[in-house]
């Protein structure tokens, strides 16, 4: 079965979901639900179809909240620099390199959805950096000074591709950062963390109300670039 198309999918975030801060990023401020199996479920009615995976854009993610934090506090990180943020969902990182001083910011996914709550929440933050891609950008190069992604090591198939690919760019001189809460095929043993924090996320969506979560970079070894010294994150 085919899903249907949604007429008016930013109609549908509103009416779903509420403004509200992710509770380690406060300046930022985006659609979020409340609650996970209601939107799951008003999403399946939506599109006329079962057994979809979760909503991603209408959570702020654990990985997301700390690479978010982590751009915030180091502005130098992206200022003035062409960005992408890769599995977007929300919008909040890019969102949060837009405000850090990007010069300008894409963000890549692939769910209708999302592409609408990227452009809701980017005027809601009133942010002009922001382009949304509603392409599959994995195997490309785009032109990217630093590559963002959030909470990408879930599923193992899709986690090998992806970081192969962020790897690329990183020997192509993009600097790659990777926010984490611990999933199972992050290859930490091909990465260097670089700050730490404890986020909050909701209970349901989770194993722990307080994830222990991290910034992540390729290893310099693998890239030839120089590494960063590693940072603590701030405690909630």
């Amino acid at each position: 079965m085919t899903p249907r198309a949604v007429a008016d999918p930013a109609a549908f975030i509103r009416a779903e979901t509420r403004r509200l801060a992710p509770p380690l990023v406060p300046e930022i401020t985006l659609h979020l639900a409340e609650e996970s199996l209601p939107i799951w479920q008003r999403t399946e009615e939506e599109l006329g179809e079962i057994g979809l995976p979760p909503p991603f854009w209408a959570f702020a993610w654990a990985g997301g909240q700390a690479l978010a934090r982590y751009i915030l506090d180091h502005p130098e990180t992206v200022r003035g620099r062409r960005v992408l943020d890769f599995a977007a969902g929300s919008g909040l990182v890019g969102i949060a390199a837009a405000k850090a001083g990007a010069a300008y910011v894409d963000c890549a996914d692939i769910d209708p959805f999302a592409h609408a709550a990227i452009a809701l929440n980017a005027a809601l933050n009133e942010t002009d950096a922001i382009t949304v891609r509603t392409t599959d950008v994995i195997g490309t190069t785009g032109g990217w000074d630093v590559v963002l992604a959030g909470d990408i090591a879930y599923e193992r198939d899709l986690a090998a591709k992806v970081f192969a690919w962020l790897e690329a760019l990183s020997n192509e001189g993009a600097r790659v950062w990777i926010g984490d809460p611990g999933r199972s095929y992050l290859p930490r043993e091909r990465l260097e963390k670089v700050a730490d924090y404890a986020v909050p996320v909701p209970r349901e969506l989770e194993d722990a109300e307080i994830k222990a979560t991290s910034v992540w970079r390729p290893r310099p070894e693998r890239t030839g670039g120089a590494a960063p010294s590693p940072i603590s994150g701030h405690e909630p």
